[in-house]
């Protein structure tokens, strides 16, 4: 496999509107015109966040997490296993230094989120931090899912987004970490691990999860009850999935595609008002 091609299914592609997603959401509720939609700061942080902030993020996860992932059958079938590459770190390194170039874009109040998504990203994997290995500090850290949302917003708009929105949107990524994590937990465990969901156990890491969901609804039900409406569909989801037969190591890859679907639900809806007021 050549470099590019390693860098590439390292970025886990699939995962990859989790960080491009929101900066369409974000740009849309921060816009006042249709055209604000592809203005530069807007088109450069979604090329950002498609691809080099997932190379950072994933790739600080992989060098530090390289013994841990021997044990992780996820990493024979879909994602890279770094085995010691020397231009991994190289590649981390100029991603998480990109977005200097965007300094004449943002205003100061994007750079708040900017950093925050770097300093999390780095955090949740690479020591002294490595949050990923604190209970509760591994969910609530996941919050830098939201942060280029909240970038794109404040490029827009010019100033930070609603409180309720940013705390619906912080316990929306704290239960789909923690429920990512659940197919992790025996191999976790196997390793030392722990994790919030190691801790809890599959069981009460369905209930902490959908208590994260059902918060982010009620959060975003308070600004809009049509929001609040959309976003029940995950505690639904979890309580379904803990109740039936269904794999978890499965139901994690439906997550994506159903993302994907409630993302641009969201989106329409804020294009929607955007256009017709």
């Amino acid at each position: 496999m050549s470099r590019a091609g390693y860098l590439l299914k390292l970025s886990r592609p699939r995962f990859w509107m989790y960080l491009a997603g929101p900066v369409l959401v974000g740009a849309t509720f921060g816009a006042e015109r249709l055209g604000d939609l592809l203005s530069p700061s807007v088109v450069a942080l979604f090329a950002y966040f498609l691809l080099p902030a997932n190379v950072f993020l994933y790739g600080i996860n992989d060098v530090y997490d390289r013994e841990i992932d021997t044990e992780n059958p996820k990493k024979e079938a879909r994602e890279a296993r770094f085995e010691g590459q020397r231009f991994v770190p190289v590649a981390v390194t100029a991603c998480a230094l990109t977005p200097l170039a965007f300094f004449p874009l943002l205003p100061p109040g994007a750079w708040l989120w900017l950093a925050t998504f770097l300093i999390l990203g780095a955090a949740y994997s690479a020591p002294p931090a490595r949050f990923k290995t604190t209970p509760l500090l591994d969910s609530v850290s996941n919050g830098l899912y939201f942060a280029p949302g909240a970038a794109a917003y404040v490029a827009l708009a010019g100033s930070q987004p609603p409180a309720l929105a940013v705390v619906g949107a912080w316990l929306w990524t704290m239960g789909m970490h923690t429920f990512s994590a659940i197919p992790d937990i025996e191999p976790d465990r196997a390793a030392g691990i722990r994790t919030t969901a190691t801790v809890l156990g599959e069981r009460r890491t369905y209930a902490y999860c959908l208590a994260c969901w059902a918060l982010a609804a009620l959060s975003f039900g308070a600004l809009d009850v049509r929001l609040g409406a959309l976003f029940l569909v995950y505690p639904a989801l979890v309580a379904a999935i803990a109740t039936a037969t269904v794999d978890v190591s499965r139901a994690y890859w439906w997550f994506p595609a159903i993302n994907t679907v409630v993302g641009t639900i969201f989106t329409m809806g804020g294009l929607w008002t955007l256009v017709y007021g």
